[in-house]
C-alpha cells in the first residue's frame, strides 16, 4: 500500500518537471522554505560547473541533505543498447551504490518508477519486491526522477537511496526536479560542444583533403613535412617525391573532367597500395602528386631509388575507365632527399620541383592511347612492388 503523500508526489512530479526553468524552480523552491545555505551552495555549484561530473557531485551531496538519504546517484541510459550505468554516485552509511555499475535497463528500479509513474517509495520490497539489484543492495527507501533533453530524450535518471524507511520532505519533488533541469541542460551544452568540436575536426580535415582523390592536399604536406624536418634525428633523412602525371590533360579533353578524376583517383589507390604505412601519399593539385617518407640517412639514395622505380611502375598500365580504357606510360618522378642543414618545407618543395622541371626538358611528352571500352582485354598485372 502507498502511503497518499506518495501518490502526491508522484501526481504532481510530471507538471513540475514538464516545465522546470532555473529561475521559476529557484523561486519555487524559495517558497517552500529551503534554507538560504542551500541556495547559497546551489549558486556556487551552478556558476562553477565546468563539466558535467562538477555539477552532478555537489549536486548529489546536496541532494543527501535535503533527502535525509544516505546514497545519492546519477546512472546514464545507453538507451540502443538497453544498458543502465551508475555515472556518479556519493555514499555516506552502510548502502552502498557503486559507480560504474552496469545493469540492464529493463527491470531497473529507475524504470519501473518511469514506466508506472512511481518515483517515491518508503518501501521497495512492497512496491517492487522481484528486483533482484534493489534487494541486493539493500534499498528499503528509493526516490528517483527523470532526466530529459528538451526534446524528451531519456538520458539518464537522479536517484537516492537508503536501507530504512524515510519520510518525503516537502522540498524533496522540487529540488529533485531542479536538479535534473540543470543536469539535462549541462548534458545538452555537452552535446552541443562535442558536436561542434566534431565539426571544426571535419572543417579542418576538409581543408587538409583533396575533394577528389581524398589524400592529404598540398598544405597538408607541406605541414607534415615541416614537421618531420623539425623532428627528424641527425641519422634520418626526409625524403619527397613529385609525380607529374604527363599527358593528363588530353583525357580531360577526349573524355571529360568525370574521367579525368576517375584517373586520378585510380592513380591515389595505386599510391596508396604500394607504399609503407609510414609514408605519406598527396596531391599537389592539378596532375601533380607527392610522397613524403623518412629513412635511415646511410639508406636514403637507394631508398629514393627504389621509391622512383616504384612511383613510375604504379603509374604505368592500363586504367579501366568507365568511358575508356587508356594505356599510359608511367608518369614523370623525382625524388630529392633533404640535406641535413634543410630546415624548411618550402626550401624542400622548391628543390624537387627544380629537379622536377630538368626532367620535363629532358623526356619526351607522354602518349596516351585510348582503347574502345567494348574491346575484350587482359586483365592489367600490377607491378612488383619492392
Amino acid at each position: 500500500m502507498i502511503a497518499p503523500h506518495v501518490d502526491s508526489y508522484n501526481a504532481r512530479h510530471f507538471s513540475f518537471r514538464q516545465n522546470c526553468r532555473y529561475g521559476e524552480c529557484m523561486n519555487s523552491i524559495s517558497r517552500t522554505g529551503v534554507p538560504f545555505n542551500f541556495l547559497g551552495a546551489l549558486a556556487a555549484t551552478v556558476t562553477h560547473a565546468h563539466s558535467l561530473e562538477s555539477l552532478i557531485r555537489p549536486l548529489l551531496e546536496i541532494l543527501q541533505t535535503v533527502t535525509g538519504l544516505e546514497s545519492t546517484y546519477f546512472t546514464r541510459l545507453d538507451e540502443p543498447a538497453g544498458v543502465l550505468t551508475v555515472l556518479f554516485a556519493r555514499n555516506t552509511r552502510r548502502l552502498t551504490i557503486p559507480e560504474g555499475l552496469s545493469v540492464p535497463w529493463e527491470g531497473t528500479l529507475c524504470k519501473r518508477a518511469l514506466d508506472e509513474g512511481r518515483f517515491y517509495t518508503d518501501d521497495v520490497s512492497a512496491s517492487w519486491g522481484d528486483c533482484e539489484i534493489a534487494r541486493s543492495l539493500g534499498m528499503v527507501t528509493y526516490l528517483s526522477t527523470p532526466v530529459r533533453g528538451k526534446g524528451g530524450e531519456l538520458f539518464g535518471t537522479l536517484c537516492a537511496a537508503s536501507d530504512e524507511r524515510k519520510p518525503l520532505a516537502a522540498t524533496t519533488p522540487d529540488t529533485l526536479a531542479l536538479f535534473a533541469n540543470l543536469i539535462s541542460q549541462q548534458m545538452e551544452r555537452d552535446q552541443l560542444v562535442a558536436a561542434l568540436q566534431q565539426a571544426n575536426s571535419a572543417l579542418a580535415l576538409t581543408a587538409l583533403t583533396d575533394v577528389v582523390t581524398q589524400l592529404p592536399n598540398r598544405r597538408a604536406l607541406l605541414d607534415a613535412m615541416q614537421s618531420r624536418l623539425a623532428s627528424s634525428q641527425e641519422d634520418q633523412a626526409v625524403i619527397v617525391a613529385l609525380i607529374n602525371l604527363d599527358g593528363f590533360r588530353p583525357i580531360n579533353d577526349q573524355y571529360g573532367h568525370d574521367a579525368g578524376d576517375q584517373f586520378l583517383q585510380t592513380v591515389a589507390k595505386r599510391l596508396r597500395r604500394m607504399l609503407r604505412d609510414s609514408d605519406m601519399p598527396a596531391r599537389m593539385g592539378g596532375n601533380d602528386f607527392a610522397v613524403l617518407a623518412v629513412e635511415q640517412r646511410a639508406r636514403a639514395e637507394e631508398v629514393s631509388a627504389a621509391l622512383c622505380r616504384r612511383l613510375e611502375n604504379a603509374t604505368r598500365g592500363r586504367f579501366k575507365l568507365d568511358s575508356a580504357l587508356i594505356d599510359y606510360e608511367g608518369a614523370r618522378v623525382t625524388v630529392v632527399v633533404a640535406e641535413p642543414d634543410c630546415v624548411t618545407a618550402q626550401a624542400l618543395v622548391n628543390k624537387a620541383e627544380a629537379a622536377m622541371e630538368v626532367i620535363k626538358r629532358s623526356r619526351k611528352p607522354n602518349i596516351v592511347t585510348p582503347i574502345r571500352t567494348g574491346r575484350t582485354i587482359a586483365r592489367y598485372e600490377w607491378p612488383v612492388i619492392e
